[in-house]
């Protein structure tokens, strides 16, 4: 979810959902360490609990990643071992890591000297040829003797040459009974399930077998299903309307504004609430054709919600 889920679009997500647990976009451990750590790194309060999202393959790095962020008050450290672009594999980190997972162990002991808190795995069943429950489970024995204690787990392999990124979301087959497997066989591990869960139905499934459900795609495309799914699971809570919604975020985005940041920044991640609802090609138009506009204000949202011809 690079460049996706930034810490606009996970205030606005926090707002559908009070409970689910936020994940960073996947940020370089190299860019923290070289880099300005306060630009990759800085979030709102409102968003916890979240977790950072950490790429690379170089243990000293990712100790000194995870020191920078261990002073901004994570929930969570995640090891990224799931994403296949070429850029990553570039960089030897993502997914290709699968194929070196005593260089996992290695990054993870030494995060584990720079921070208390939980640091995590996030991998694909496979990779390429390496499609074998047998491989999977050599990878994650090796990190928990590394001493992790939860993996997400993407139940697609992952294939490295010859597919892009995007394709590599589709076309592997899923394989939710490999990772059911692999939390039968290490009931111990926290075992979180992703990819390809788009209804309440299949988030029911797989939670009968696992711990958890990472939605990815699904709630950027759809945000309005997060609501709908935390009210899936606590009915006692009202679901929330999308205007009163848009109506939150306004105080939100005065404020980014007034730090020099553009409209469009954090309209971007909003153009999906109304999927699937009446006026909601009218309400995508207005905010493309508008947030761009110099001096483009929270009001374009208000106008936004004017457009459409029908309440929803």
């Amino acid at each position: 979810m690079m460049d996706w889920t930034d810490r606009h679009c996970r205030y606005f997500m926090r707002l559908l959902s009070p409970s689910a647990f936020l994940y960073t976009e996947m940020v370089t451990a190299a860019a923290i360490h070289h880099g300005d750590a306060d630009r990759f790194l800085r979030f709102n309060n409102e968003e916890h609990p979240l977790a950072l999202q950490l790429g690379g393959s170089n243990p000293d790095w990712m100790a000194s990643a995870t020191a920078k962020a261990n002073e901004y008050g994570y929930d969570e450290i995640n090891i990224n071992v799931g994403c296949p672009s070429d850029k990553v594999q570039s960089g030897q980190f993502g997914a290709c890591l699968m194929a070196k997972p005593d260089v996992v162990a290695e990054c993870f002991q030494a995060m584990l000297l720079e921070t208390d808190i939980p640091i995590t795995v996030k991998s694909r069943i496979g990779i390429d040829d390496q499609d074998s429950y047998e491989f999977l489970v050599a990878f994650v024995e090796r990190l928990v003797s590394a001493g992790c204690k939860k993996f997400v787990v993407h139940a697609r392999i992952a294939i490295l040459d010859g597919l892009s990124p995007k394709d590599n979301r589709n076309i592997p087959k899923l394989n939710y009974e490999r990772v059911y497997r692999l939390k039968q066989d290490f009931p111990e591990l926290e075992i979180v399930i992703n990819g390809g869960l788009a209804d309440f139905t299949q988030v029911d499934e797989v939670l009968r077998h696992v711990d958890g459900a990472m939605i990815g795609r699904q709630a950027y495309h759809q945000p309005y299903f997060l609501a709908e799914l935390e009210h899936h699971f606590n009915p006692g809570q009202a679901l929330p309307e999308r205007r009163d919604i848009v109506k939150q975020m306004l105080p939100y985005i005065e404020s980014v504004l007034a730090s020099g940041e553009p409209l469009g920044r954090v309209t971007r991640h909003m153009l999906g609430l109304y999927a699937g609802q009446p006026g909601a090609r009218a309400w995508r138009r207005y905010i493309s054709q508008h947030s761009y506009l110099d001096g483009a204000g929270s009001e374009v949202l208000l106008g936004a919600l004017a457009a459409i011809p029908v309440a929803a």
